[in-house]
């Protein structure tokens, strides 16, 4: 199965963001693939601590614009991230979206852990996602013609026990969607994103922004997508891009049967 990211350079123009996207893709689908992802925030990078001016109730215009692109294209598409409306509520849900290659919506999963950190030095780099985000509740798992896929974003990567209730289920593919900051990047990104693909013995699909999106908010870049045995099929670099690697899904059988690790687990018991 050929699997292709697009890295981005999002910024606070919605309507020039969805046509970066589509052009991402357009080469993608060029290229061969049958699935194509998307990073977070791929449509709108808001300016650190400012609302979300096109936040959208579903079947709203990014949403429509995914469900074209996914059925013009004939491709499996993750639709990164993107700020979804809640009704009655300031704040929004951080949404990732799986379309099949007629446009439908296979899956959506909202966020659960919440980017609020203090980074720098002294701390003086302050993040706060809750201040605007509602933390999503539920682990997704969408059924796919090529196996089941567990979705998550960003912040969420750092939390081992989300993709372990996934392995539970058996997926094949874990995505991350995201858009991760450079100073955590530099050290973290690479060293969790083979972590999650190793222990769980499946695919980790990681598309990411990259680059100075504001004066005040820039990504690390360097997406990736990497194999059940950790390796590194294809890898980003600091500009927007599109990468793809073939992912043998024949794969994902030899590693679990080779190193059958998570049939051993103990815990619980």
């Amino acid at each position: 199965m050929r699997l292709a990211l697009v890295q981005m350079c999002s910024d606070d123009h919605l309507e020039e963001n969805l046509s970066r996207a589509e052009r991402g893709i357009r080469e993608a689908s060029r290229r061969g693939a049958e699935w194509v992802s998307l990073p977070e925030n791929f449509a709108f990078m808001r300016r650190e601590g400012e609302p979300y001016p096109c936040a959208q109730s579903p079947g709203g215009l990014i949403e429509k614009c995914l469900s074209g692109w996914a059925s013009e294209y004939g491709i499996w598409l993750l639709g990164g991230s993107f700020p979804e409306a809640i009704e009655g509520s300031t704040k929004v849900y951080n949404t990732s979206t799986l379309l099949d290659p007629t446009g439908r919506e296979v899956a959506r999963y909202r966020k659960i852990h919440l980017f609020d950190v203090d980074l720098g030095p002294d701390g003086e780099d302050k993040y706060r996602e809750s201040a605007r985000f509602s933390a999503g509740k539920a682990v997704v798992v969408a059924e796919t013609s090529f196996g089941k896929v567990g979705l998550s974003v960003c912040y969420d990567l750092r939390f081992p026990e989300l993709y372990r209730e996934q392995a539970a289920e058996k997926v094949g593919f874990m995505t991350v969607p995201s858009a991760f900051m450079p100073e955590t990047g530099k050290d973290h990104w690479e060293v969790l994103l083979r972590a999650r693909a190793i222990e769980n013995q499946c695919f980790v699909v990681a598309p990411a922004q990259c680059g100075q999106h504001s004066e005040n908010r820039k990504s690390y870049g360097r997406s990736m997508i990497i194999d059940p045995w950790g390796i590194v099929l294809a890898q980003g670099g600091d500009e927007p891009c599109v990468i793809e690697a073939e992912c043998d899904l024949g794969s994902l059988k030899r590693v679990r049967r080779s190193v059958p690790s998570l049939s051993h687990r103990r815990i619980g018991i």
